[in-house]
């Protein structure tokens, strides 16, 4: 594995864990889902399976995370206004 892939793959897996924890901590109670935290831990992490999926050609999982990247930004830009 070159220097790329493992670039991919982690991009991949630091992406599941930030989402895991957006959504866990929200579960637990411990983070508003609306909270600019929870959208930022989304967003990047939604980002880091939009990298992984597009290299593996996984094509509906990268536009379900582009999506979710765009509600994520969305969100963060009206809690701005």
């Amino acid at each position: 594995m070159d220097w790329q892939e493992i670039a991919i793959e982690a991009a991949g897996w630091i992406g599941a864990v930030l989402v895991l924890a957006g959504y866990a901590l929200a579960s637990a109670g411990r983070l508003d889902g609306r909270s600019p935290l929870f959208q930022w831990l989304n967003l990047v992490g939604a980002a880091g399976f939009v990298v992984n999926t597009a290299w593996h050609g996984a094509m509906p999982s990268m536009v379900l995370n582009i999506i979710w990247c765009g509600i994520a930004v969305v969100t963060l830009l009206r809690r701005r206004a």
